[in-house]
């Protein structure tokens, strides 16, 4: 099985400064791999060693993702290459054009069997990349996955709705948004560190490329004016019972959901 994680290098939102009249400053933010992302490494990694596969890192952006700093934080995580398409021109590119350019990077990869992501990412925060993605290329497109597993080449997914779990078998390519709480990521340590620089790196020409726009895929269709706290300043407080750790756990992350911070 050909796994292809489709991730992000964004803006670390721990960084961020919230000044006293509540706007928020991504001016000193480090770049990282977007927070929900290691999920998506994670999944795609226990599949392919299920199946004897391969797990592709693939990311679109600015010229930063491919410095060694950011090559590293990806490849360590379980990645066995990456295929990286690094572009200025792509600094301020909407969800959109982000797929549609992913969608053609996806293209020159031969035999994909799936392609996975997480569920948001850090700085835009749209959650419509990989359903985008499925579009471009024409796959199942699928949100809210929580569990993956495979037998006998076979994969099922799982997600958890409202008001009902739902399984479900794939058949054919598709594309995949896993929940920040479908695994717990590995941690990458310094062995796994220092073979990433070891690691095969290919850099596809964004020009070269059959960018195929995806609905009104094209320049930045949206500018950014300001980031800030609520207006009313309101503390969102929940009790949770921690006596059964499953439940509050379950119960941590219903929370979560609904502030829009997972």
């Amino acid at each position: 099985m050909k796994i292809v994680v489709a991730y992000k290098w964004a803006r670390n939102p721990q960084d961020a400064e919230v000044r006293e009249d509540g706007t928020v400053d991504f001016g000193r933010s480090r770049a990282a791999v977007s927070e929900y992302d290691p999920v998506a490494f994670e999944v795609a990694r226990r599949l392919a060693d299920a199946t004897g596969g391969e797990v592709i890192g693939l990311s679109v952006g600015d010229t930063s993702i491919g410095t060694s700093l950011a090559r590293k934080a990806a490849l360590s995580r379980g990645l066995d290459r990456l295929v990286l398409v690094a572009d200025d021109a792509l600094a301020d590119a909407d969800s959109t054009r982000l797929a549609a350019v992913l969608a053609a990077a996806v293209r020159t990869i031969e035999d994909v069997d799936l392609v996975i992501a997480g569920e948001s990412s850090t700085d835009l925060a749209e959650g419509q990349v990989p359903l985008t993605l499925a579009a471009g290329l024409g796959w199942t497109g699928l949100a809210g996955i929580c569990d993956v597993g495979v037998a006998d080449e076979v994969v099922t997914v799982r997600r958890d709705l409202p008001d009902r779990r739902q399984t479900l078998l794939l058949d054919g390519p598709a594309v995949l948004s896993v929940t920040a709480d479908a695994v717990v990521p590995r941690i990458p340590g310094m062995k796994e560190i220092l073979a990433a620089a070891k690691k095969p790196v290919q850099v596809l020409d964004h020009a070269s490329l059959d960018v195929t726009p995806v609905g009104a895929a094209g320049e930045a269709s949206f500018e950014v004016l300001s980031t800030s706290r609520p207006a009313d300043g309101t503390r969102r407080r929940v009790l949770i019972d921690g006596a059964d750790p499953d439940t509050a756990a379950a119960g941590l992350v219903a929370a979560l959901r609904t502030i829009g911070a997972m």
